[in-house]
């Protein structure tokens, strides 16, 4: 690599503060949620900024956006940057946009320094990526790399039954690109951490290698109900004290398989929810994360046998397992890359796990992928309170620009 090139940091953040503006909320963040109004009208401008740089912009069948920097042998397999810009209702100002943004400053700067590539640069701007509107997240990545069928996708509703097809239609980004993979040389995405360790270790950069699994589970845990006043405590079958012991399990799984290891319990419904009647039954969830998937099975094994040690409590414990996500592994050489790009600049950086899902995980089943995360104050995301710094942005962006300049040649 030749001495490593730098953005123009006050281009990024400007360009940031007034994406911003578009869905602003009176808190400070932004809803800006998939195919509203807000983020047709964020579209518009990102389109507009990538075609006054020169770049073409495509879109498809699930408004999906594709601005493309043309390099010097178009028979290449192209380079792809980008994530998404649509927000969680209240989120924050630069979960995913930052991504784009940040994408998009680079291929600014390639302009700026004449500098010209042997493969194309494909700027990527993902439809639906939060899931905050339409269910299930990740849907425009989902189709493009063949986890989801586009019809599925296109008739995914909203709250109040408009479809992502009418959606896309409401603010003409209904494209007539196939919504399909293409052959890709590598896949770049950058992103706020959206947690606390960069910032607390005082970290500049995370090469993120890998990405959490999950299984998510339904626990019904079923005892007597029955009346607190006149049943002894030694003759009760207390649905909720078997709760409360399962919740204590399902945390100390998550201790004994840390430092990646997660475990949560997320929601809970006690019946019949009297302040008399001893409670009868506590419907539950539970997710398990890991990034390995032979630790993630173990983890669901020490789950199973909590469940079923609550027969000790003569309660009948059931789970469900209603979804899982397979852990993610991003590739090696592109990791690597990430890695000579930071060191070249002169920044700390470390590898990481993504706690997260992101677009990036599902591109990685059908081209050589890996992320780059960004510190962002004290790890707070989903929340107006986001906030990152303008060094914070711009060493990220530097990092993206070099490790491009390096996998398009």
């Amino acid at each position: 690599m030749t001495a490593p090139y730098r953005v123009n940091g006050e281009r990024l953040w400007q360009s940031l503060q007034t994406l911003a503006t578009i869905g602003a909320t009176p808190g400070g963040g932004v809803t800006r949620l998939a195919l509203s109004a807000e983020d047709g009208r964020g579209r518009d401008l990102l389109r507009e900024w990538a075609q006054e740089a020169g770049f073409s912009c495509e879109v498809d069948e699930l408004g999906n956006m594709f601005m493309r920097r043309a390099g010097n042998n178009p028979a290449l397999a192209p380079v792809l940057t980008g994530s998404h810009g649509d927000s969680q209702p209240l989120g924050g100002n630069y979960d995913g946009i930052y991504g784009v943004l940040a994408g998009l400053e680079a291929l600014r700067t390639l302009n700026d320094r004449q500098i010209s590539t042997e493969r194309d640069i494909v700027l990527v701007n993902w439809t639906n990526e939060e899931g905050a509107r339409f269910a299930p997240a990740m849907l425009g990545s989902g189709v493009w790399s063949g986890v989801f069928e586009k019809d599925y996708a296109l008739t995914r509703q909203d709250q109040t039954g408009v479809s992502v097809g009418d959606a896309l239609a409401a603010i003409q980004y209904a494209g007539a690109r196939p919504a399909k993979a293409i052959s890709l040389h590598a896949s770049y995405e950058i992103h706020i951490e959206q947690g606390p360790i960069l910032e607390a270790e005082h970290i500049d950069i995370g090469v993120v290698h890998a990405a959490m699994g999950l299984r998510w589970y339904d626990a019904t845990i079923r005892g007597f109900a029955t009346h607190a006043g006149t049943t002894p405590l030694s003759a009760r079958r207390d649905a909720l004290c078997g709760f409360a012991q399962l919740t204590l399990a399902v945390e100390q799984i998550g201790h004994r398989f840390a430092p990646d290891g997660r475990a949560t319990v997320g929601m809970a419904q006690i019946a019949p929810n009297s302040r008399n009647v001893v409670p009868g039954q506590v419907n539950c969830s539970v997710e398990l994360r890991h990034p390995d998937a032979a630790k993630l099975a173990e983890m669901e094994t020490a789950l199973r046998l909590a469940v079923e040690g609550l027969a000790q409590r003569q309660l009948e414990g059931t789970l469900d397992k209603i979804f899982e996500y397979t852990p993610v592994a991003f590739h090696s050489a592109c990791v690597a890359e990430i890695e000579r790009a930071a060191q070249a600049l002169g920044y700390s950086h470390r590898r990481m796990v993504s706690g997260a899902g992101h677009d990036a995980c599902y591109v990685n089943r059908v081209a050589p992928t890996a992320m780059i995360f960004i510190p962002c104050e004290k790890g707070i995301s989903h929340n107006e309170a986001e906030n990152i710094l303008p060094a914070w942005a711009e060493r990220g962006a530097n990092v993206l620009l070099n490790t491009l300049l390096a996998s398009a040649g």
